[in-house]
């Protein structure tokens, strides 16, 4: 049997653009709930009119990550009144590397054959296997794809070349557990900037809070609402104007963070937001500093932090950390503030 990061993927499903420009879901394998069905349809850019391709998207609803990857199909092909068509795979994990990749031996198959079988027959391989082996059509190995590699494929580093010092808003937000929401017109912007943002807190590896691509439905609004936390990504503008989804709101194409009126209390920034501030930029601007050592130095940073409430906490009844036992302890207003909002979030604060 394979090993068990083959039983991630759950499914497999096509959608295809006739040359009527009509486009339909006409297949898939095992199968795929009607909900997640509609929101992957909508996620898909041939269901959307005048727009470019976009030959790669991914997101996640309910728990469930989603590949897109969209061919123009070019003549001769076995594919004879297909125009466009969209290959979607559903599973468990966050990897886009991983299923663009695979993603793209099984278009290669489809585009030959003309017929789902063949693509069927490559992710049960994979599956069982955890390979898929084709002359023609190229081959994928899982084990190539380590989580910990399309961790690290996201730029903190261009995320601070973006925001500077503002960098720490968005570290406070990540470590307090806030609802961050971003905004960009342009998908592959989205999903390339708020890929990068879990990395800020290392210690968690925790991509389960990113959800890049949001469309302003009730099925996916009530889907984030069950969420205490997140990083959001949308491409409609509109959404700036829902407060209600978001404790901190940034606008990339005019690089501006916003941090909202209910949460400006919980973000108050002091001294020791300064000196992290100054650790993240002074660590992404050396140009000899690769990502992963500039998420290591913001790391260290952090763990420093966090061992520093885990040590009082220890003084503390049942571990338990109380407003009282700060207040004791004569920090500045802004980090006992801090302190106390993240001992909540990391569940060592008395309630």
């Amino acid at each position: 049997m394979a090993a068990p990061e083959t039983q991630l993927m759950l499914s497999i499903g096509l959608i295809e653009k006739d040359v009527n420009a009509d486009t339909l879901w006409v297949w898939c394998y095992p199968s795929v709930s009607a909900e997640l069905r509609e929101v992957l349809l909508s996620k898909c850019c041939l269901t959307r009119d005048s727009q470019g391709l976009n030959t790669f998207v991914f997101g996640q609803f309910c728990r469930t990550w989603y590949y897109i990857s969209t061919v123009e199909v070019q003549e001769p092909t076995a594919l004879k009144k297909v125009t466009h068509f969209s290959l979607v795979v559903t599973a468990k994990d966050f990897n886009p590397e991983k299923y663009a990749a695979f993603s793209r031996v099984l278009c290669r198959m489809y585009i030959k054959h003309g017929s789902p079988v063949k693509m069927m027959e490559g992710y049960i391989a994979v599956l069982t296997k955890g390979i898929c082996q084709s002359d023609e059509n190229g081959s994928f190995l899982i084990k190539d794809y380590d989580v910990r590699k399309a961790y690290l494929a996201g730029s903190v580093k261009d995320v601070v070349s973006q925001f500077g010092m503002e960098t720490i808003i968005l570290y406070t937000a990540l470590m307090l557990k806030k609802r961050i929401v971003v905004h960009h017109p342009r998908i592959e912007a989205l999903l390339e900037f708020t890929r990068a943002l879990p990395a800020l807190t290392w210690h968690r590896k925790d991509w389960s809070i990113l959800h890049p691509y949001v469309h302003l439905t009730d099925s996916e609004l009530e889907n984030l609402r069950t969420c205490t936390g997140y990083v959001a990504g949308f491409v409609d503008p509109q959404v700036s104007n829902r407060s209600d989804l978001f404790d901190v709101y940034v606008n990339l194409p005019d690089t501006e963070i916003t941090i909202s009126q209910s949460a400006k209390e919980a973000m108050a920034m002091g001294k020791l937001h300064k000196d992290i501030g100054l650790v993240i930029v002074q660590s992404a601007e050396d140009a000899d500093r690769t990502d992963g050592q500039v998420i290591k130095d913001i790391s260290i940073k952090t763990r420093e932090i966090l061992a520093n409430l885990a040590s009082l906490a220890e003084d503390c009844e049942n571990s338990k950390i109380t407003l009282e036992n700060l207040k004791q302890r004569h920090f500045p207003p802004a980090t006992e503030n801090f302190l106390f909002h993240l001992a909540a979030a990391e569940q060592l604060l008395k309630i």
